[in-house]
């Protein structure tokens, strides 16, 4: 892992620790965080892309027309 160095206004790292402690993690994760979905290497992201890809890969359709639900219909009475 490489180490990176910021130069930040002292006000401002004061507020972002004090924002990532209300959260309960460190600037040093946030950032890492920020980055790494910034690159586009995110879980999150690496998990839609999985979702999007089994998403295409379905024939379920609501067809042409579009489905008509109805209350009575979706609680079967």
């Amino acid at each position: 892992m490489s180490n990176l160095t910021l130069s930040l206004d002292e006000e401002l790292l004061r507020r972002a620790r004090m924002r990532a402690l209300e959260r309960g993690t460190s600037v040093n994760a946030l950032v890492r965080e920020y980055l790494e979905d910034f690159a586009g290497d995110s879980p999150a992201r690496e998990g839609i892309r999985e979702f999007l890809a089994l998403a295409r890969g379905t024939s379920a359709s609501s067809g042409a027309g579009g489905r008509a639900w109805t209350r009575d219909g979706v609680h079967g009475r």
